[in-house]
């Protein structure tokens, strides 16, 4: 049985630090593309970052410069380091691997207030 379990989320003020961490369970990881998405209160689920197997980078134009997506295949995890933190990257955070059927999080909270 697959699983990816989110952990790290929480509330921090506007200029903060989060690190949200990726668990994956029952599949190798090492085979898929994983990226991170979010979804805030009355908008559709975004891509926020997404990374190749091969270590290929993508980020959302919102947050390039202050969030990065390192993986170690290892450990099977996927983390979502953000830096800079804004109000507006409040949202539930969900992660996915792009197997074919992917698998998804339940998401963990981010709030970004003062």
């Amino acid at each position: 049985q697959v699983q990816l379990v989110e952990s790290g989320g929480g509330l921090v003020q506007p200029g903060g630090s989060l690190r949200l961490s990726c668990a994956v369970s029952g599949s190798i990881m090492a085979f898929y593309a994983m990226g991170w998405y979010r979804q805030a209160p009355g908008k559709q689920r975004e891509l926020v970052a997404r990374i190749s197997r091969g270590g290929s980078k993508n980020y959302a134009d919102s947050v390039k410069g202050r969030f990065t997506i390192p993986r170690d295949d290892a450990k099977k995890t996927v983390d979502l380091q953000m830096n800079s933190l804004k109000s507006e990257d409040t949202a539930v955070y969900y992660c996915n691997m792009e197997s074919r059927p992917d698998y998804w999080g339940r998401g963990t909270q981010v709030t970004v207030s003062s």
